[in-house]
């Protein structure tokens, strides 16, 4: 498994930002991108879910329940998306981490008079992972779901919203599959007898 510092936010809703902290899940060769607790911090603050400049103490105890946490997402959601039902204990899993509710924000008003989002106290590890559990809840549960597409990549198994015109989104990113996607398709074609 090789490691990336490239974090992920443009799938569209942040429970399937954390799917894509694993890529290329279908290759010999899948990306982890959350290998330190470094790196689960700066995706918490990447997602939100944390503001960017508030401070975050995040341990490998953490790190290991967001994996944890993204495990039970890529099993709930691949199998809702192939027509299948989840399975129960998934679902019971999911339920009880919504229970602790996403941590509370607080409005503060800078010295220039803007207003900026905080957090209420330092957030708890329940809270942190709520706050992506109820994200996935809300998403399934709702019309939104139909626009649920997975990449069509040879290796990529990454799921987006698709708010694309027309929804025909076929790739997580045109840059990375789709540009993959054609090279091969370029090179089939230069390959073939005429």
């Amino acid at each position: 498994m090789s490691t990336s510092t490239d974090l992920r936010f443009d799938t569209g809703r942040v429970c399937l930002d954390l799917l894509a902290t694993m890529g290329g899940n279908l290759g010999p060769d899948p990306v982890e991108r959350l290998d330190s607790p470094e790196r689960l911090a700066a995706w918490l603050h990447g997602t939100g879910i944390v503001p960017a400049d508030e401070p975050l103490t995040v341990d490998a105890t953490t790190l290991a329940a967001f994996v944890a946490l993204r495990a039970c997402l890529h099993r709930v959601i691949h199998r809702e998306l192939a027509g299948e039902p989840a399975a129960g204990h998934d679902l019971d899993r999911l339920n009880r981490i919504t229970q602790a509710g996403p941590p509370r924000s607080r409005l503060v008003r800078s010295d220039s008079g803007a207003l900026h989002r905080r957090l209420a106290a330092p957030p708890h590890l329940e809270e942190l992972l709520a706050a992506v559990g109820e994200d996935a809840v809300r998403l399934l549960a709702s019309p939104e779901r139909g626009l649920l597409r997975e990449c069509e990549g040879a290796v990529c198994d990454l799921v987006y919203l698709d708010a694309s015109r027309g929804h025909r989104r076929r790739w997580c990113s045109p840059a990375t599959c789709g540009n993959r996607h054609n090279v091969a398709a370029h090179r089939a074609r230069k390959t073939e007898p005429h």
